[in-house]
């Protein structure tokens, strides 16, 4: 059951951050409240006001910057990631993922500001948006900054956002040409056990006739430490390989990301478990990126997991 609360309505940034100064402690930023709404009903979460973000001019829009990066307000939901244009255009890994979140009623309504400053350390945004070097751009009395999302989620539940910020967008930096990736999350739960995003840049050959090469690779590993990272070992691995053999280089790449996870016993499966888990899922999404670099597209299915 919810208790009373107060829904303030800003017209703008500075009103937002003005009434979280004003509130303080009382206060919690209001979007989708997929998360926020269920943790009141708990009793987990008692504020006495909601600071309602959505009519904020450009927190519901998703535009390009003046540098070509993608710009998602922190208002926009992921259905409309998922049906977005110009996301298809510039980055259309992200919605494609977007599709696979939750379900549609959740999609409806949650966004993307809101499921990156709750830091569920389960988030599928999270863990694929570090593969495109995302920056989150948070609003305070005292104007904008832009931080890393790597550096804005600091561990579960637990971000770098200051009581008087709002987040405002998160930017993307779109992949050049000749990249291939692929998504894949595991789980039987209603939150993934593994979340793996992989990126293969190609170029031609070093001898300029021996195939397409890894030019840079891309691994991020969400679900299974505090918070999702990226695999510089891994990517490292890979990095010169040949796409059109890369089992070898993506075996030992897997290896690398196994090693180089940190995951706790717990309901989702014991850390050893989820070692193996990130070993065989780093492969196979590696394998599936290769397969589209290729030309042709992988037919295998694997039961409780999504490949996007």
């Amino acid at each position: 059951m919810l208790r009373p609360f107060t829904l303030h309505r800003p017209e703008t940034a500075e009103e937002a951050c003005a009434l979280l100064v004003e509130l303080g402690e009382d206060a919690a930023v209001y979007a989708g409240g997929t998360e926020l709404l269920l943790l009141m009903k708990l009793g987990m979460l008692r504020p006495r006001h909601l600071v309602d973000v959505k009519r904020i001019p450009g927190f519901s829009t998703i535009s390009l910057d003046e540098g070509a990066r993608l710009t998602i307000g922190a208002a926009v939901t992921h259905r409309t990631v998922e049906q977005s244009a110009l996301v298809r255009a510039r980055c259309p890994l992200v919605g494609t993922v977007a599709r696979h979140v939750a379900n549609v009623r959740v999609r409806n309504v949650g966004t993307v500001g809101g499921n990156l400053a709750f830091a569920d350390p389960h988030s599928d945004l999270a863990t694929l948006f570090l593969t495109f070097d995302a920056s989150v751009e948070l609003q305070s009395p005292h104007g904008r900054r832009e931080l890393p999302l790597d550096d804005f989620v600091l561990g579960p539940w637990e971000t770098a956002r200051t009581s008087n910020e709002v987040v405002a967008s998160v930017k993307l930096t779109p992949w050049p040409g000749e990249t291939h990736a692929a998504y894949a999350k595991f789980g039987v739960h209603e939150r993934p056990t593994l979340a793996i995003a992989a990126m293969l840049r190609l170029a031609p050959g070093r001898s300029g006739h021996d195939g397409d090469r890894v030019a840079e690779a891309r691994i991020a590993i969400g679900c299974v430490n505090p918070r999702p990272m990226r695999i510089a070992g891994a990517e490292a691995r890979l990095t010169g390989a040949p796409v059109a053999d890369l089992e070898s280089a993506a075996r030992e790449a897997s290896d690398i990301a196994a090693a180089g996870v940190d995951p706790a016993d717990d309901l989702y499966g014991s850390a050893d478990y989820k070692r193996e888990m990130v070993s065989v899922f780093v492969r196979r999404a590696l394998l599936v990126a290769a397969a589209r670099a290729r030309g042709t597209e992988p037919v295998a299915r694997f039961p409780h997991a999504v490949v996007a």
